[in-house]
């Protein structure tokens, strides 16, 4: 069998896994999640802290879990990875007060805050200089998963609306745990050559934190991730609410959202060949200027067509960025701390991820909608310049 042959098959392999799994993580967050923790009595505060649990182990955890990677082998961390996967929705089938959705959420986080950085490891170590090619063709897979969980997840909970109880719910819960089973048995078929050590010290944490902080490279690429994601929790938490404000037809919103998923999947695999033979560094900034200056300008529309471009032009933003990111870090990382430089800068998107809501929302009520964009397109264009000024060569 050629060489081509062996990584097309890997690729394929790890599609599947990333395609089942985020599709059971999704299934059970949306649309379902917010509609059971209020069957079961949550009030409006009680929903903001489930929601923000799962990210929440996301940044705790994905840096050491990529340390934890390099040192003791990925298949490890993927085996417990597939075990939070499987195990975890059939938790929700025991919940009976919303206040338990809190460490149960926070657990079923841990799933892929261990897939993304140690899917993402695999890849650039298998690829090479094909990686963001590689990294676009799963992330794209990623996200098919993720945009056809919410759709399933609705047409169970209508399939079951007259059901008793919380038997909808439950429903749903159950679809997350059989999408798991596929992630589990995949798993298990993959080795790695990696592990030389049999445990992991303080000072392994301390040293590839320390190497990950003092590299201007993986600096320069947090910076970018980070905002870009600042921008992006923005955009699918606050232009759903704009788009209402000005008069927006749901059903026109809907195609608003799903148009820019679309645009970012079909053009991840493609922007990732880009970064593997041009430049990753000038890529991240085009992209996340992109990215600022439509956001701005949804905050000045007020026209479905206009706003339809603008959403497009977002996701191209986007899936510029976010792919080249991955690369020009895997590019710039010290040798043997793969996973953990992909594991803070995964902690670094998700911190970009839930702040951007959060001081955005604070700027929107104070300010309007114009203002709250605005600011996302003054941190894209401070962050586009400090990528840019870094100056950090591939390796």
């Amino acid at each position: 069998m050629s060489e081509e042959s062996v990584q097309k098959k890997f690729i394929i392999y790890f599609c599947i896994i990333g395609c089942f799994a985020i599709f059971s993580t999704t299934i059970a967050k949306n649309p379902v999640l917010p509609l059971f923790a209020a069957s079961l009595g949550a009030n409006d505060a009680y929903l903001g802290v489930i929601a923000a649990v799962s990210p929440l182990a996301g940044i705790l955890f994905s840096f050491p879990i990529g340390v934890i990677s390099d040192k003791l082998g990925r298949r490890k961390l993927l085996i417990a990875s597939g075990c939070v996967f499987l195990t975890a929705p059939l938790l929700y089938l025991l919940i009976t007060d919303p206040i338990v959705l809190i460490p149960v959420r926070f657990f079923h986080g841990l799933a892929t805050a261990i897939l993304g950085p140690v899917v993402g490891a695999i890849i650039a170590e298998k690829f090479g200089n094909r990686k963001g090619v590689m990294m676009g063709t799963y992330s794209s897979a990623t996200l098919a998963g993720r945009t056809a969980a919410p759709l399933a997840g609705g047409f169970i909970l209508t399939l079951f609306a007259l059901a008793p109880g919380n038997t909808a719910y439950h429903m749903v819960y159950l679809a997350a745990f059989c999408a798991a089973i596929p992630v589990v048995i995949l798993i298990l078929f993959f080795h790695d050559a990696n592990g030389g050590v049999k445990k992991v010290t303080i000072a392994d944490f301390t040293k590839s934190l320390k190497a990950f902080l003092s590299n201007k490279g993986l600096r320069a690429a947090s910076i970018a991730e980070m905002i870009t994601y600042f921008c992006f929790g923005t955009f699918e938490t606050f232009l759903p609410v704009y788009l209402l404000f000005i008069g927006v037809p749901a059903w026109q919103t809907g195609i608003i959202f799903a148009v820019q998923v679309v645009i970012i999947a079909l053009t991840k695999p493609f922007f990732g060949k880009k970064a593997d033979l041009g430049d990753p560094q000038k890529q991240i900034a085009l992209g996340m200027l992109i990215t600022g200056l439509s956001l701005g300008a949804m905050g000045l529309a007020a026209d479905f067509w206009i706003l339809l471009a603008l959403s497009c032009i977002f996701g191209i933003g986007m899936s510029l960025s976010t792919v080249a990111t991955n690369v020009f870090a895997a590019d710039t990382a010290e040798k043997n701390e793969l996973g953990a430089s992909l594991g803070a800068l995964s902690s670094i998107m998700d911190i970009g991820h839930a702040s951007g809501p959060l001081v955005c929302g604070m700027v929107i009520t104070f300010a309007g909608y114009q203002t709250g964009f605005g600011l996302c397109l003054l941190l894209s264009v401070f962050a586009t310049v400090f990528v840019l000024i870094t100056g950090q060569k591939r390796r």
